[in-house]
């Protein structure tokens, strides 16, 4: 009850330009995209969860329930840069509350995704997504003594102590989780605002034995000092869990999201840093994360995450 998994709204998000064809490609997303099937060659697979339960639950400004169609339509009429079929598995939604359902429901599909050979890019939604997404690749990996990668580009460490599952709770879940099963897993936060976590979260992170780069160590002048950091915490891991909170960027360049933030990092330093986790080979799920479409001037938040999206499945 009160859980539902979306149709393929083929026709509602995936529109936009049809080029003449010519001597090279001149395809756009919305031309290739496909519906997920049991039997379809391995690709990358969009999966949402539409949800913004997290966020209330944590106190924020929702409306992130409507980021995976935001996506969707950000997304269609983007080149194709990939090689692998592109597919859209629909969405998880979460009403009436259910969101501890709502985050099975998505790790499952995920898992029947990442089982099935695909990458599995998660369209959120709150930052709960980040719980789903752990737990369906976990579940993929089984009792493989695989060492797993947890990558958070995020201003928050999301490692809140609370009773019940909300945004800002996903990777202590995930950290505990790991604990009682006996699961290797490494957290690592990139991009931490200290005037946006307490003293308090930066003790649980301690306790937690999570790595974290502050957003001041991440700046155009110095953030190559911290790359060669990034590249190790890569190479001490199996399979990598990419997630991506779009508050880590400015409010000038995210301004689509529940807590905008002053500073961040800047788009072309992320982008770097996301190309070195990428440059890993070990990336098997990835997603985005608190794009409030109703806070979005001009879709601009949607555009950017687009953007990132974009890159991250162009070299595949």
């Amino acid at each position: 009850p009160g859980l539902a998994v979306a149709g393929h709204r083929m026709s509602t998000p995936w529109q936009g330009r049809v080029d003449p064809p010519g001597p090279a490609d001149t395809r756009r997303w919305h031309q290739v995209v496909m519906q997920d099937t049991a039997r379809a060659a391995p690709g990358i697979a969009l999966l949402g969860l539409a949800s913004d339960e997290g966020v209330r639950r944590n106190g924020g400004r929702v409306g992130a329930a409507q980021g995976p169609l935001m996506l969707r339509r950000a997304l269609a009429n983007l080149p194709v840069l990939h090689a692998l079929p592109l597919y859209d598995a629909g969405d998880v939604s979460c009403i009436d509350e259910e969101l501890e359902q709502a985050q099975q429901i998505y790790a499952e599909r995920a898992r029947q995704l990442l089982d099935a050979g695909h990458l599995v890019v998660g369209l959120g939604g709150g930052h709960e997504i980040g719980f789903a997404s752990y737990a369906g690749l976990r579940a993929h990996l089984g009792d493989a003594p695989q060492r797993v990668g947890i990558f958070n580009f995020d201003a928050h460490f999301d490692l809140r102590e609370q009773p019940t599952a909300s945004s800002g709770t996903p990777f202590l879940q995930a950290i505990e989780d790991a604990r009682a099963q006996g699961h290797a897993v490494r957290y690592h936060c990139i991009g931490v605002s200290r005037s946006s976590n307490t003293p308090g979260l930066f003790a649980v992170a301690e306790r937690a034995d999570a790595r974290h780069l502050c957003d001041d160590a991440l700046s155009a002048w110095n953030w190559r000092e911290q790359a060669d950091t990034v590249r190790a915490w890569c190479d001490e891991v199996d399979a990598i869990y990419l997630t991506l909170c779009l508050d880590v960027l400015p409010q000038a360049v995210a301004p689509g999201v529940s807590a905008p933030n002053p500073r961040g990092i800047g788009l072309d330093v992320l982008e770097a840093l996301l190309d070195l986790v990428y440059a890993s080979g070990k990336v098997r799920i990835l997603d985005v994360a608190e794009l409030c479409p109703p806070l979005d001037r001009d879709n601009a938040t949607a555009r950017v995450a687009a953007r990132l999206i974009h890159r991250a499945v162009g070299q595949r």
